[in-house]
């Protein structure tokens, strides 16, 4: 059963019922439904990404992260981290206050930096540490490109390997751009000389990540979580189910 039921998908978000509806069937599909799991979104906030900020790209990537996360969470909210060399806002979307919420969030923020993952890593980690949580989180980590401190980057990958984080990082962008061969190095790191399980997964969405329809989108989000929660559980970093 969801964690946030149909009627008040519906009631709160009207415009978001369809990919709530989406959701279902992928969940379904990889054996989750009725998993229980906090659920992130980190947002590339460097200079490259404008155009998927005017365009609607990050709203839509908004949106749909809250359709999934309405079956795994019960609060009906999303922690966000947006980032660029530092980390420019830590807060929150939700199904109540989804309309144009990124664009509001944009127009509080500064200078459009480069890109570094790993401060935004380390929030995300922070956050759930204080948050108190045992349930295993999703992490959707957006980036339109390679991150300026990579050493940084897979040492906070290998060091949240022992939390019951899964951080399934999505490019925007060319994919023929060799700027997303460092996140399939990253993808592909070795178990377990470098990390205790497998913590992360890569796809790509494209150039126009609001083209790749909702049920591709939700398939690849969680295609490699089930794999990531049975090893997590027999490594004890995750609670039995």
């Amino acid at each position: 059963m969801a964690a946030i039921g149909l009627s008040k998908v519906e009631e709160t978000a009207p415009a978001l019922v369809s990919l709530y509806k989406s959701a279902a069937v992928s969940l379904r599909k990889h054996g989750l439904d009725g998993v229980r799991a906090a659920v992130y979104l980190v947002v590339d906030y460097s200079g490259s990404m404008k155009p998927y900020y005017k365009d609607g790209s990050v709203q839509a990537l908004a949106d749909r992260v809250l359709g999934l996360s309405a079956h795994f969470d019960d609060d009906g909210t999303v922690p966000v981290v947006f980032f660029s060399t530092d980390v420019d806002a830590e807060t929150e979307i939700a199904l109540a206050d989804h309309r144009g919420r990124i664009e509001r969030i944009v127009a509080g923020l500064g200078h459009m930096g480069k890109t570094s993952y790993h401060l935004a890593m380390d929030a995300v980690i922070d956050h759930y540490l204080d948050s108190g949580s045992t349930d295993p989180a999703l992490v959707v980590f957006q980036t339109d490109g390679g991150p300026i401190n990579k050493l940084a980057a897979e040492r906070y990958l290998c060091k949240a390997a022992r939390l019951p984080l899964f951080w399934q990082f999505i490019g925007f962008g060319d994919p023929n751009s060799k700027q997303f061969d460092y996140l399939r190095k990253l993808d592909e790191l070795s178990v377990p000389d470098k990390r205790a399980v497998d913590n992360a997964g890569f796809f790509h969405a494209g150039s126009e990540p609001r083209k790749v329809s909702d049920a591709e989108l939700y398939d690849r989000l969680v295609g490699e979580f089930p794999k990531w929660l049975m090893a997590a559980r027999a490594q004890g970093i995750v609670r039995p189910a």
